[in-house]
């Protein structure tokens, strides 16, 4: 059986546009495709039900806490989708749980078509922005730096969910910093001093940073000129014992500690003499749920 009509009723929102408080880094082509990967042809169930139609509206919150983020690309997404959507919480918020996300009106087949897209990317991001604020917590007073170790495909919203966290960005890509590894150095038949001198002739308005495995090799390096060393997994201890060396021979390069840095252990790098630390571990986070409630108006 058909279901009958819902009766008329005024609008959820008559005047509602979303409260954006950070930029969308998605852009509506990209969310198009998120919808027509997850409803390539229409959607299945809701159409047999004969409920398309039908008024309804949808609320998303915090099922646990959480430092949100995505939650303006969740409610342009619903919006492509169809829907009047009203925003309640910005990306970068530290929610409790219960705490509401959003809430949005629409036919039965706007809100079914955008509903699991919306809340799992606003479950995946917030996770990594809720592993950021942990990092970010353990560390200070440090600046915490995360890599671009981003999941595949997903660079631009993993960004903004490092930086909704508290972090900044280690290096967004090769082409704005120097940062000289071994893998380069072993192309190289010229003493570190020729080479640094050489990098900072062709580009000085760009420091120089170089990862060193050891403190015999960031003492080469820092006599050779380079202003910051990156300490390839380095224990505390070991930071420690590189910052005295160098100290003893008059040079201080910023420290940058970096490999299995993680909030267990962030504070004890904090207290190293490191000036940074440098992790990608808030890409492996687990997402924080986002409970959704979609009933008819």
């Amino acid at each position: 059986m058909v279901p009958a009509a819902a009766p008329d009723s005024a609008p959820l929102f008559p005047t509602a546009t979303p409260a954006v408080h950070t930029a969308c880094v998605l852009g509506d082509a990209e969310l198009a495709r998120l919808l027509a990967d997850d409803v390539p042809h229409g959607d299945l169930t809701t159409a047999a039900l004969g409920i398309s139609p039908m008024p309804g509206r949808l609320s998303c919150r915090a099922r646990q806490p959480m430092t949100l983020c995505g939650v303006e690309e969740a409610v342009r997404l619903l919006t492509l989708a169809g829907c009047t959507v009203r925003q309640l919480a910005a990306s970068g918020d530290a929610l409790a749980a219960e705490a509401p996300i959003l809430e949005a009106q629409g036919s039965a087949a706007a809100l079914h078509r955008a509903w699991k897209s919306a809340q799992v990317l606003l479950e995946w991001s917030s996770g990594l922005a809720s592993a950021a604020t942990e990092l970010v917590a353990a560390a200070a007073p440090l600046p915490v730096a995360c890599t671009r170790k981003t999941p595949p495909g997903n660079k631009a919203l993993a960004v903004k969910a490092m930086r909704g966290g508290g972090a900044v960005m280690h290096r967004l890509g090769l082409s704005e910093s120097l940062l000289l590894f071994a893998e380069h150095r072993r192309f190289l038949a010229e003493p570190p001093a020729a080479t640094v001198a050489r990098l900072q002739g062709a580009l000085p308005e760009h420091k120089l940073a170089v990862e060193v495995h050891s403190a015999e090799e960031a003492l080469v390096w820092a006599r050779a000129g380079a202003e910051i060393l990156q300490l390839e997994k380095f224990s505390p201890a070991a930071v420690i014992a590189c910052r005295d060396l160098l100290a003893s021979h008059e040079l201080r390069p910023i420290l940058a500690a970096a490999g299995g840095i993680h909030p267990g252990n962030a504070a004890a790098y904090a207290a190293s003499g490191a000036r940074l630390l440098v992790s990608s571990w808030p890409y492996s986070a687990p997402p924080r749920d986002v409970a959704v409630n979609l009933a008819p108006l």
